[in-house]
């Protein structure tokens, strides 16, 4: 009697068999991780060895430094008790925020617009969105200097109009420009990708429902790519408390954190000062990541 020919399929599932949940673990036949100290200690320790050596180590190395100075500890304080630092700090906060809310902004009008239409052209208007990532703070910085400086086209622009030149690169409003061309690739692809993930049978059920554009706007597609927008933002406002190539190239006269710590480093040689700033600014970025995860879920990436 001749034995059927095997299923090929079942022999291949029987075989490659995806991890299954067994008890509170996740095992592979006999092998169940979640039981094995020696499996979960082997698949931790690269982690905690980059996590270590590269942040651990280095913030409190930081920190002690900080407290080392003529000031001692009350270094940190200077934060708070002098104007200047004070003055730094609400400034690069309030920056990094506006900086956040605008691209937040124009990132989901055009990253809904590129999701739900096809064009021509599409694919490298896309490649062009991404394209400031390429880019150094310097160079973001010179753009726009040859944009908004004295020798800038709004400057030459305005000149010939109204016969004075209008000069905007060195202020705030030159480097938060600066800032929302380098955070928009950032916010949008992360956008994009939530968009495409959208359920339209959603919007769809809405709309029967009698729901305007805007309602289903403000109570469907909104709500959805929340997490998106908490992960983007968190990400986005991080970056801008931590630039520091465009704004050393605009920030002459005006002040933020990042140029603030360098003054502190170069000029001054007040490497405790430098250090124990350092450390504030890690903490509040870090905080604003924390903030964002714990309404987010798992669903933040963290900037390095």
């Amino acid at each position: 009697m001749s034995l059927p020919p095997p299923n090929a399929s079942a022999l291949a599932d029987s075989q490659f068999r995806p991890l299954q949940r067994q008890g509170t673990g996740w095992g592979w036949g006999q092998l169940t991780l979640g039981r094995d100290p020696l499996v979960l200690t082997a698949m931790m320790a690269p982690a905690a060895v980059v996590f270590g050596a590269f942040f651990l180590l280095p913030m409190l190395r930081l920190f002690l430094i900080g407290g080392s100075g003529a000031e001692g500890w009350g270094a940190y304080a200077s934060i708070i008790t002098n104007p200047r630092h004070l003055e730094s700090l609400v400034s690069t906060v309030l920056l990094s925020a506006g900086v956040t809310l605008v691209t937040l902004v124009v990132s989901t009008v055009a990253g809904l617009f590129l999701v739900r239409n096809r064009f021509p052209g599409r694919s490298l208007l896309n490649a062009m969105l991404t394209f400031p990532l390429a880019f150094p703070g310097v160079v973001i910085g010179f753009m726009v200097i040859m944009l908004a400086g004295r020798q800038g086209l709004i400057g030459d622009l305005t000149f010939k109009l109204a016969g004075s030149k209008l000069v905007f690169a060195y202020s705030m409003a030159g480097l938060f420009l600066g800032y929302v061309y380098f955070s928009i690739p950032r916010v949008i692809l992360t956008i994009m990708a939530s968009a495409e993930k959208l359920d339209p049978r959603l919007e769809e059920a809405a709309r029967s429902l009698g729901a305007r554009p805007w309602q289903v706007v403000g109570h469907v597609i909104l709500p959805a790519l929340k997490p998106a927008f908490l992960s983007a933002g968190a990400v986005c406002f991080a970056t801008a408390m931590g630039a520091f190539g465009t704004a050393f190239t605009l920030a002459t006269r005006i002040d933020v954190l990042p140029m603030t710590i360098y003054t502190e480093f170069t000029l001054a040689a007040n490497i405790a000062m430098a250090a124990a700033l350092s450390f504030v600014l890690g903490a509040v970025t870090w905080a604003a990541l924390a903030v964002a995860r714990s309404f987010a879920g798992t669903s933040v990436a963290a900037a390095g």
